[in-house]
């Protein structure tokens, strides 16, 4: 018998090790997979889950499905052949005696049907408002500087607590709902315990059964109970890892919109970054009405294109259906020649060098994010993009300099120079086209002739595209567009369109004044 409880101790403990191991690794496998669908998403998916919700899918949701594995492993799968065992032991000691086990088992059974019907739907809400408190809390934190300059703070905790309570009321629903279960059984085991003694003693004193007998059935009944009172427990947790699987498997089985085709073409190799737009309409996905309307031009190598227009006009949205941010809804974007939906991503975005309107860096040195689009990128061609992009000044006097550690979402620099590293990135990649989404807003009009001055030469025989809202931002360009309400109404140079397009020329005053103007066009043909 010591032999026996030895062994059964070392069994315990391997079954909870084996146990903890293989939910750890289905948790991280599910996690991986998670991530990885996500990183395949267009921003059509995230707008449809929403940041917040992918956050709590892929850590509270993932984690109540490890919880439940684990609980799986160390008591479930033992629970059921201990019943049975039990169970036929029971009925050949005292057969007569059976029926209370059944009624027991079918009273269990139905509290448990009964807390499922009731408890899954709160546990549904439950997991949404996870989503709409983590929604919150993320929309503080990252607006906290709002927050403080309009003294709302006292707006934003009401805001935090109510969610905050909505979520405490549910919790306390289920909890208490949940918590019936298990002093439930106890009092189911206890009555049939005292069922087998009443109806057992009647049956011993008339001979059916020995008393032995009766009290072997007793311990076997018990032991069947506490089965299933073992694996009612997991069915506390069952309802609310249901859900979290399902929410998770809403991820992992969605299809992202913007993917690789499924016979790619091959760009040419001697492509040189030509962009063409023909006949482009787009609408965003459940909009009325379309962002962009019949959209025609080419943007040829060695030339720079800029776009210029109202807020709202679609400049940004234009620029973003190049890289596959959106399909077209209607027409084509050639990338020399060739339909970018006709391109594999990998293919299409090894041509592009972007910068998007806000500069995103990323937690680690100033150097890796500027190599983070070329990991090949030397030590030369870093140095080159930083200085290209007007940053050595700034660069060198950081305590080590292009080592130096930049913090989650560029914290720890201003919005200046943040700009600057997002611009020497796009450099470092080396691509045939750039994009330049309004990027140059965060600089000062000294830095911003100078960055565009070396631009000229680093980008020279590439396709640049640049979004910009200051006339003296993009009127050196070769080929100016002008768009209003989502359509083109002008195409030349500077001087072209202040003598022949009106809606230019209400932008140009209402930056510049004449002499502002004059003084500008003349700096820029000495500096040409």
């Amino acid at each position: 018998m010591l032999l026996i409880t030895l062994g059964g101790g070392i069994a315990a403990v391997g079954v909870g090790y084996l146990a903890a191991r293989v939910a750890t690794g289905f948790a991280r496998d599910i996690r991986r997979k998670v991530f990885e669908k996500v990183e395949s998403f267009s921003i059509t998916e995230f707008n449809t889950f929403s940041t917040a919700s992918l956050i709590t899918r892929s850590t509270n949701d993932i984690q109540q499905i490890q919880m439940v594995t684990i609980m799986i492993f160390r008591m479930v799968l033992m629970a059921p052949f201990m019943a049975i065992g039990a169970l036929q032991n029971a009925m050949q000691n005292a057969p007569e005696l059976s029926w209370i086990i059944a009624v027991a088992v079918v009273a269990l059974l139905a509290v448990i049907v009964f807390l499922f019907i009731f408890a899954l739907p709160k546990f549904k809400i439950l997991q949404k408002t996870v989503d709409k408190l983590n929604l919150v809390t993320r929309e503080n934190l990252t607006g906290l500087r709002v927050v403080r300059a309009f003294n709302n703070e006292k707006v934003e905790e009401k805001k935090f607590d109510a969610t905050n309570h909505d979520l405490m009321r549910l919790n306390l629903f289920v909890n208490r709902l949940m918590i019936i279960l298990q002093p439930f059984m106890m009092l189911l085991m206890n009555i049939a315990l005292v069922a087998i003694v009443w109806f057992g003693a009647q049956l011993v004193s008339d001979g059916s059964v020995e008393i032995g007998n009766m009290m072997a059935f007793m311990q076997y009944a018990t032991q069947v109970i506490m089965s299933f009172l073992m694996i009612s427990i997991i069915f506390i947790m069952v309802p609310r890892a249901s859900v979290s699987a399902k929410r998770v498997s809403e991820v992992i089985d969605t299809e992202p919109t913007i993917r690789d085709p499924k016979k790619p073409v091959k760009r040419a190799k001697n492509g040189r970054g030509q962009i063409e737009f023909r006949d482009v309409t787009f609408t965003y996905p459940d909009a009325d009405s379309p962002v962009l309307s019949d959209v025609n031009f080419t943007a040829e190598p060695g030339q720079t294109t800029a776009f210029i227009g109202s807020t709202g006009s679609g400049k940004s949205t234009l620029i973003g259906l190049i890289p596959r941010f959106y399909d077209v809804s209607a027409g084509q974007v050639l990338l020399d020649g060739v339909d970018v939906r006709d391109l594999r991503l990998k293919d299409l975005y090894g041509q592009i060098g972007y910068v998007p309107q806000k500069g995103v860096l990323f937690s680690g040195t100033v150097k890796s994010n500027i190599a983070y689009g070329n990991d090949k990128a030397s030590a030369r061609d870093i140095n080159k993009a930083v200085k290209t992009a007007q940053a050595t000044e700034f660069v060198k006097k950081l305590a080590s300099g292009i080592d130096s550690d930049i913090a989650q979402g560029g914290a720890n620099v201003s919005g200046g120079q943040k700009q600057r590293l997002s611009i020497a990135r796009a450099l470092a990649v080396k691509p045939n086209v750039y994009i330049f989404d309004d990027s140059f807003s965060a600089l000062d009009f000294k830095t911003d002739a100078a960055l565009r001055k070396a631009l000229e030469t680093e980008t020279k025989n590439k396709t640049v595209l640049i979004v910009g809202q200051r006339i003296s931002t993009i009127m050196n360009a070769d080929k100016i567009i002008v768009l209003d309400e989502g359509k083109i109404v002008g195409q030349g140079t500077h001087s072209q369109l202040m003598q022949s397009n009106k809606v230019y020329q209400e932008i140009a005053y209402s930056q510049l004044s004449d002499e502002e103007l004059a003084s500008i066009e003349a700096t820029a043909k000495e500096t040409k």
